[in-house]
């Protein structure tokens, strides 16, 4: 569907939900997203100044009426409850359907229209212009106090939500993954063992976190993204905004703009108790550990042929930070990586440039620097010039690490660590997993280790 006809089904659609004619602007893919589609485009009616308007579209062959049905009735919940959420203006969880004369009617597939809300999202403006420095000073806590207005949506009003057992959940999506993951294994372990008594049985939001904030100077303006949405321990949603992946580089342990004590101090103020520290922690833990399996499972779209995207295909790569991330929070200290260097020499057949050189002038083309597929693309192409240079000495010492274990691959190696079989608490099994962590990163991202 073009974006033309796109904008004369959405201005038939509002035309009949407002009960006038609408002109609609050509609508602006904001970002293709991994299920969905973002749009923002402006309505207009007679006499009336332009409306701007966020529609959030199912991506062809990926439908998913659940889930919009779902956040249909948690946006209006969480606003009765005072959480800044989109206004939705319109919804449909159906595709295209064909009237009696031949014509097509509909989105095309399940979609919301919200009302836009102005603002900042991008996490690396967010946590470093100035124009944020005020807002940043208070969001901790002011996460903290909405989280806890979600937390108290009455349970009448979002009926159905699925509650998922999430050590149950976390186990299916890795077996489902199946891709050895010894470091995400040795989480599953301590993740039982230490499992905490269930704070509540509430909503939770699901995916809370940088990024799916709108931001402006005062402050937050709007929660975006409520498709995970679902019923379990609300601790779930503080530990997810503890997860180090989503403080993007900064040092704030909260989001990368603020500290525990804040967002627990503002939980408190609204829920009436402070969340304990320890669960709190065990939910970061298990957030780490399923952003890593879902890492790989955006890899997997791109393999499938599904979603073919570069984006995806670097996530699969990027397993190895959250593993980096899992030894931290576990509290192991990361190994120390061996340095990657380049030969300098050339191969005498194909002479220069080398395949190193031209991966780097590519690079170059591309722009390391950048967020959107050409960034990807030029992080993709430095983890391939990196591994060209290391990748065969790093497997040697990766299979004399296993060998001394007494397993013969990283998968006998998780499987032992599955049932049991080695001890997570045996210094050789942790320091083969840590070395093997540390190669992977200093490959896919030798950066990410040193920040905070």
């Amino acid at each position: 569907m073009t974006a033309e006809d796109l904008a004369t089904r959405l201005a038939l659609r509002l035309g009949d939900v407002w009960g006038d004619d609408v002109e609609v602007s050509e609508p602006r893919r904001l970002s293709a997203g991994t299920r969905r589609e973002t749009w923002s485009f402006e309505a207009t009616t007679p006499g009336a100044e332009p409306v701007r308007l966020v529609l959030r579209r199912d991506r062809p062959g990926w439908p998913s009426p659940e889930t919009t049905a779902r956040e249909v009735a948690v946006l209006p919940a969480a606003r009765r409850q005072g959480v800044p959420a989109p206004e939705l203006v319109d919804h449909g969880v159906a595709g295209d359907r064909v009237t009696d004369d031949g014509d097509l009617t509909g989105l095309g597939a399940p979609y919301l229209i919200s009302r836009h809300v102005d603002g900042e999202t991008m996490p690396r403006r967010l946590l470093c212009d100035d124009d944020y420095a005020r807002a940043r000073a208070g969001l901790a806590g002011e996460l903290g106090r909405v989280l806890a207005r979600i937390h108290r949506i009455p349970d009448g009003e979002v009926p159905g939500l699925a509650a998922p057992d999430p050590l149950e959940r976390l186990t299916e999506r890795c077996d489902a993954l199946d891709e050895p993951l010894p470091a995400v294994e040795v989480a599953l372990r301590w993740l039982h063992r230490h499992r905490p008594a269930a704070t509540g049985d509430t909503p939770v939001h699901g995916d809370l976190r940088t990024g799916n904030l709108v931001v402006g100077p005062e402050g937050l303006r709007a929660v975006l993204h409520w498709e995970r949405v679902h019923r379990g321990d609300p601790m779930e949603d503080l530990g997810r905004l503890c997860v180090k992946a989503w403080r993007f580089g900064a040092p704030d342990p909260v989001g990368g703009f603020g500290s525990r004590a804040q967002l627990l101090d503002g939980y408190a103020e609204v829920a009436g108790f402070r969340p304990d520290e320890h669960t709190v922690h065990w939910w970061e833990v298990y957030g780490t550990a399923e952003l890593a399996v879902g890492c790989g499972m955006r890899a997997r779209r791109h393999l499938s042929g599904r979603s073919r995207s570069v984006e995806l295909a670097v996530a699969g790569r990027r397993v190895c930070e959250q593993e980096h991330d899992l030894l931290l929070a576990l509290g192991a200290e990361p190994a120390e990586p061996d340095p990657v260097t380049v030969p300098d020499e050339a191969p005498e057949l194909h002479g220069r440039p080398t395949a190193s050189e031209l991966l780097e002038a590519v690079r170059e083309y591309l722009g390391a620097d950048g967020e959107d597929d050409a960034g990807e693309a030029s992080h993709a192409l430095g983890m391939v010039q990196r591994e060209l240079a290391v990748g065969a000495a790093q497997q040697q010492r990766h299979d004399r690490r296993l060998a001394a274990l007494g397993v013969g691959d990283s998968r006998a190696l998780a499987a032992a660590l599955r049932r049991g079989d080695v001890d997570t608490g045996d210094e050789a099994v942790l320091e083969a997993v840590r070395r093997d962590v540390a190669d992977r990163l200093a490959v896919a991202n030798p950066r990410y280790r040193d920040q905070p």
